[in-house]
């Protein structure tokens, strides 16, 4: 049975590839983007994220089951972690109405291999504190130093990955039968990195930030048969979980374990847990 998507940033790149994945199969795409798309939106704004939601919503006749939020930046300028962020994040709180009317709701978005590496902290807390005014602050003090700059967008993707682990249990999601997860991909050969890997010096500094052993770079249909499979009936289960799909980096850069540097707290809450139990 054909669904209704809604996909951000689906004028260009990875949502311009899953829209039309989407629609050659039958599903009915609801594009959001500045330019090209069934809404014209600005998700950098208050405003435009709210706006573009209702109408979407509208649409829709209501009833949206899926959302793919796909739009985003990766300038080093302040401007990307109010796309990339709040972009997402209040624009899935709009929308959200809509998709409890759907019989199989299901959300998934953009984040990055860049969630994994170096980050400007302060940027992060004031993103997941939603505090936008603040968040700008910073980051645009970030933007004037240009060995900082890049800090925004790596910030703004680690910020996502853990709203939707901090968000996607909650009664409005996960209580509501809304699986909420995100991708995390490598490089993926887009307009968004096609100047960054026309030059050679430019390639070297990619590959050396996300070595993908893996066939390498990678298309938008990569990403996007993930987001479909995510958004689909099929994931019942799948939640707060960012999906490295990204060649291999991140298993390059994090190694094998990546679950004791946790091990003396969880074990102290266990022991807090039985403790309670016997008394």
């Amino acid at each position: 049975m054909a669904r209704t998507y809604v996909i951000t940033g689906a004028g260009s790149g990875i949502g311009k590839t899953t829209a039309e994945i989407l629609a050659s199969r039958g599903d009915r795409v609801i594009g959001v983007d500045l330019k090209g798309t069934e809404v014209t939106g600005d998700l950098s704004t208050r405003s435009g994220r709210q706006a573009a939601a209702e109408e979407a919503s509208r649409l829709a006749g209501g009833t949206v089951d899926a959302v793919i939020a796909c739009a985003g930046l990766a300038l080093p300028k302040a401007l990307t972690a109010k796309v990339n962020y709040f972009g997402m994040t209040e624009f899935l709180e709009a929308i959200q109405p809509a998709l409890t009317t759907s019989n199989a709701p299901r959300v998934a978005l953009i984040s990055s291999m860049a969630s994994l590496q170096p980050v400007a902290e302060p940027l992060v807390d004031a993103l997941l504190t939603d505090d936008e005014d603040a968040a700008l602050a910073i980051a645009e003090q970030l933007e004037q130093d240009p060995q900082l700059g890049g800090l925004i967008y790596s910030s703004s993707k680690r910020a996502i990955s853990r709203w939707v682990r901090r968000e996607a249990p909650k009664a409005q999601w996960a209580g509501a039968g809304i699986p909420v997860n995100a991708v995390g991909p490598g490089t993926v050969v887009t307009p968004m990195t096609q100047d960054l890997l026309a030059t050679s010096e430019g390639t070297a500094l990619v590959d050396t930030m996300v070595p993908m052993p893996l066939n390498y770079h990678q298309s938008p249909e990569s990403i996007a048969n993930l987001l479909i499979w995510l958004t689909s009936e099929e994931n019942t289960h799948c939640c707060g979980q960012t999906i490295y799909c990204d060649g291999g980096a991140d298993a390059v850069l994090r190694g094998d374990d990546i679950w004791t540097w946790n091990e003396e707290a969880i074990q102290s809450k266990f022991a807090d847990l039985q403790s309670q139990l016997a008394s």
